[in-house]
């Protein structure tokens, strides 16, 4: 089994951590830029910035696309609402499309219908770590003359067409996060394959400060900084880069492991009465972040009363992903949101147990408590 729970340092990185810390480089230094390096690598992409974590990954990115007042942003009500927030912190306005129930992810036919002249941008959401059809975003990005990004949190480690998720589109934005599938403690990246968008986000994340850190305590010259722009303390430290450097040689087996466990899932549940597997396109290669599955219309119980029965023999679950305009800050006396099929699948869905540690013999027990249940 894989223990993420407490990642190790390997002792160079340790000793590099520890150094930078004396130094004062935590808050942005070597083993930051070691980290983006490794990442942009690993996503095949020319860039990759790392921050605080990945709600402000998602604010920087709507910034550098130059959202704000009077522009529209579609993305998925579906989704943890950290998705819409982002958007809303540059003043400019969330317009929730639906998804497809069987994945989860912004369906492209409800995405077009909501475009209007206003529409700047398209944030496209890998639900729970599958790949939405990227193609078909970006094909629509061509046609209107709009900007396609991605809250890719709960995704590194996926694949679309083979190819790493992060390259995609303008900007993929990740998450680490305790519960996503690497971890710094708490964190985020952005990845991109344009130059001038690197560069801006560097500049906001660390207060608008023109010399970077790692930069003034290596020169051998005074430097004093300026403050160019109107910036943010969205650093991440080095402590947290030599976490994740770690954590990153894990990744492959890690979600190899989740993918075995996922794949055992489905094939225990392919014939249940009333609960369906996870339905994964041939296009896509899944994190599996989470495991979903759906109770259908003949279930004889709810899926709270279900979740209540598993967590009673000692089974802990989770509701279906979460439907942001629900919510109080997407309420208003105006609000009026068409999304059958989100509220269809959020309401019908749970989340089962599934983490890289998990062993078979965990698995078995969930199965089995299902099957005495059910």
């Amino acid at each position: 089994m894989i223990p993420i729970a407490k990642p190790s340092l390997g002792e160079q990185e340790a000793v590099a951590a520890a150094n930078a810390v004396r130094s004062g480089w935590v808050t942005q230094g070597p083993m930051v830029q070691r980290f983006e390096e490794a990442i942009a690598e690993y996503c095949q992409t020319k860039y990759a910035v790392a921050v605080s974590n990945c709600t402000t990954a998602l604010h920087l990115a709507c910034l550098v696309l130059d959202l704000g007042p009077g522009d529209e942003v579609i993305c998925p009500s579906m989704s943890f609402i950290a998705t819409a927030n982002s958007i809303r912190y540059t003043g400019a306005t969330v317009v929730f499309a639906d998804v497809d129930p069987r994945t989860y992810n912004l369906d492209p036919a409800s995405v077009e219908a909501a475009i209007t002249p206003r529409t700047k941008a398209i944030m496209v959401v890998h639900q729970i770590g599958l790949p939405a059809d990227m193609d078909r975003f970006l094909e629509l990005g061509e046609k209107h003359g709009i900007k396609i990004f991605e809250d890719a949190a709960c995704a590194i480690g996926s694949r679309y067409k083979g190819t790493p998720i992060g390259g995609h589109s303008e900007m993929a934005c990740f998450s680490l996060h305790p519960r996503k599938v690497i971890t710094t403690g708490e964190g985020g990246l952005i990845t991109t394959n344009n130059s001038a968008y690197a560069q801006h986000l560097r500049l906001l994340r660390q207060h608008g400060m023109s010399v970077p850190d790692l930069k003034r305590h290596q020169s051998r010259q005074v430097i004093t900084e300026q403050y160019e722009v109107l910036g943010y303390n969205y650093r991440m430290t080095d402590i947290q880069a030599a976490i994740g450097l770690e954590q990153l040689k894990k990744l492959d087996t890690i979600v190899a492991r989740r993918q075995e466990l996922a794949a055992a899932y489905s094939d225990a549940l392919k014939s249940h009465p009333w609960l369906t597997p996870p339905m994964i396109p041939d296009y896509a290669k899944s994190t599996f972040q989470s495991y979903a599955v759906q109770l259908s219309a003949n279930a004889p119980v709810s899926r709270d009363q279900l979740m209540q029965q598993l967590l009673d023999e000692q089974v802990a679950t989770r509701r279906g992903i979460m439907l942001s305009h629900l919510e109080a800050p997407y309420q208003s006396p105006t609000a009026a949101y068409h999304l059958p099929q989100s509220e269809l699948a959020s309401a019908q869905s749970l989340l089962l147990p599934l983490f890289a540690s998990m062993t078979d013999q965990d698995l078995n027990q969930v199965l089995t408590t299902i099957g005495q249940l059910t």
